[in-house]
């Protein structure tokens, strides 16, 4: 009894191994996510599908769950048209939409691995009770950097801002403006002069 049991999941995920075999969902190097998983496809068996997390993890997932699971795969489309890599920056109705979009624009051009062409571009994806929701789109090449580039990203859109005299208010923050500084590092305050 137990050996037919155990044969029907080996079983089921040497089925699994063939048809994704023959789906070509990704291959050898693909940054991909599967279920809640996330990373590089360092091998595909016939019985399981190993990724290697950012952190460095193996990661061995069944082929059958590969097959009940929803895969994103990163890299397919990269190479040729690229990846949209997206982030949410929450700003004040105080400060024209205009310069938020433009200052989105200048953060993501100082990133190395964010194409230049096509360009990056913003939505409004919220007008929120105390701020706007901008969501910045950039295109890369290199899926397998994601970690990295979103850090820089974040890195160049803070000091844009700051430089620029505006203040972040995500996640939320409340503030009563009674001449008390601003929330904006020492030394990064444009001069009102």
């Amino acid at each position: 009894m137990l050996f037919t049991f155990g044969s029907a999941g080996a079983l089921g995920n040497v089925v699994a191994g063939l048809v994704l075999t023959y789906m070509r969902a990704f291959k050898i190097g693909d940054r991909v996510k599967i279920g809640e998983v996330s990373g590089d496809i360092i091998e595909k068996s016939l019985l399981v599908t190993r990724l290697r997390t950012i952190k460095n993890e193996i990661i061995s997932v069944p082929n059958s769950t590969v097959m009940n699971s929803h895969t994103v795969n990163y890299s397919s489309e990269a190479k040729d048209k690229g990846l949209i890599l997206h982030t949410i920056v929450t700003i004040g109705y105080d400060v024209d939409w205009r310069e938020v979009y433009k200052l989105l624009k200048k953060a993501a051009s100082m990133v190395d691995l964010l194409e230049a062409e096509p360009e990056p571009f913003v939505f409004q994806v919220s007008l929120d009770d105390y701020f706007v929701s901008y969501q910045l789109n950039a295109y890369t090449k290199h899926p397998n950097k994601q970690a990295g580039i979103y850090s820089r990203l974040y890195e160049c859109i803070q000091d844009t801002f700051h430089e620029a005299g505006i203040e972040i208010m995500s996640p939320h923050f409340y503030a009563l403006r009674d001449g008390q500084k601003i929330n904006i590092p020492e030394g990064k305050v444009k001069s009102k002069d």
